[in-house]
């Protein structure tokens, strides 16, 4: 009973931690495409300045709404079943995202889409896990 409670806790912290990592990245990366200049941004991403900026702007929101999504319904305890749906929203998001660059000739870079993936899919698993219901 007790390593059942040790093993629970560790997992809760290890999901706050992940939650955390993917948060911070999402909003950094969402700040980043919605407030600094397409000239600024197409020195570290390429593909930026070769989109329409609503193509950039809609990557963006999606940024926010998952670094947002990821956290607060779990945090605030209002609706947890969001969490493990955002996360699964990540995981499409970064599919595409790996899609878009492979199309591009750009396989090389989808390394950190990968890792964003795998840890959204963890985030899913555990927060289902913990709150399995819908909504009624």
């Amino acid at each position: 009973m007790i390593n059942e409670e040790k093993s629970t806790k560790t997992l809760s912290v290890v999901l706050w931690v992940t939650q955390g990592l993917l948060s911070v990245s999402f909003l950094c990366g969402a700040a980043m495409k919605l407030f600094q200049p397409v000239n600024q941004l197409s020195v570290m991403w390429s593909w930026t300045a070769e989109v329409p900026p609503a193509f950039l702007a809609f990557t963006g929101i999606l940024d926010l709404l998952g670094g947002v999504g990821i956290i607060l319904p779990s945090l605030l305890r209002i609706k947890p079943w969001l969490t493990p749906v955002t996360a699964l929203a990540m995981v499409a998001q970064m599919i595409g995202a790996s899609v878009f660059h492979v199309m591009r000739g750009e396989g090389a870079d989808i390394g950190a889409n990968i890792v964003f993936a795998l840890m959204a899919l963890f985030i899913a698993w555990g927060r289902w896990k913990a709150a399995p219901v819908l909504p009624r």
